[in-house]
């Protein structure tokens, strides 16, 4: 195919297939919870399973959503440093309403050039958990997480970056460097050049080690 859509998927997938329905990044926008979805038993596996809401520190402090078995596999994958649950959902829907509502306080985006840096300002997340609490909707704080857990997450990377250059496969098919970090979703060469291998999802790679 010549492009790919939401990471990797071709045109006519992207427009049918349950794996890129709007709720994938925009959990509110569920609707399996009242029966309608593009394929209704792929929701009932991954929509109308247990959900969180989190509080996680990657360039920011941010608010996410995933499901319970992504848990810590989600705050690795986007380079979260820590993380914290704050609530527990019976639906993606739920989890999506509570995401909008502490999404009006805080970010529910990350800057990837600041998290690759480790450029964060120190937030106790306990702290932030119980101030947002208290901003919450009646309506929701039936679902609230006791469980105040930080999960601290380190990554393999030599050195920290003063500068970061991204890699565009499409201009720059061929790379040289020698691997000097991971995080997240990003390979970092030569302390300097970042490969996002989540934008290339579809694409197939050969790789030489020496």
């Amino acid at each position: 195919i010549k492009k790919t859509f939401m990471q990797g998927y071709c045109y006519r997938c992207f427009i049918t297939s349950p794996k890129t329905s709007e709720c994938i990044f925009k959990p509110h926008l569920c609707r399996a919870h009242i029966g309608e979805a593009r394929d209704l038993e792929w929701s009932k596996a991954h929509c109308l399973k247990e959900q969180y809401v989190y509080l996680s520190l990657t360039s920011n402090l941010k608010v996410g959503v995933t499901r319970d078995t992504q848990i810590p596999t989600r705050w690795i994958d986007q380079g979260a440093h820590s993380a914290i649950k704050f609530a527990k959902t019976p639906n993606r829907y739920l989890a999506g309403m509570i995401e909008v509502e502490i999404s009006k306080y805080i970010s529910d985006r990350t800057n990837w050039r600041k998290m690759l840096q480790g450029n964060y300002n120190k937030i106790n997340l306990k702290e932030k958990k119980k101030e947002l609490i208290g901003l919450l909707a009646n309506e929701y704080k039936q679902y609230l997480s006791n469980d105040n857990t930080i999960t601290n997450i380190s990554y393999p990377q030599l050195d920290n970056l003063s500068k970061v250059k991204s890699i565009n496969i499409e201009k720059t098919p061929n790379v040289n460097g020698i691997l000097t970090g991971i995080k997240g979703q990003y390979l970092i060469f030569d302390n300097l050049y970042v490969l996002n291998v989540r934008k290339y999802t579809g694409y197939h790679f050969t790789i030489d080690i020496n």
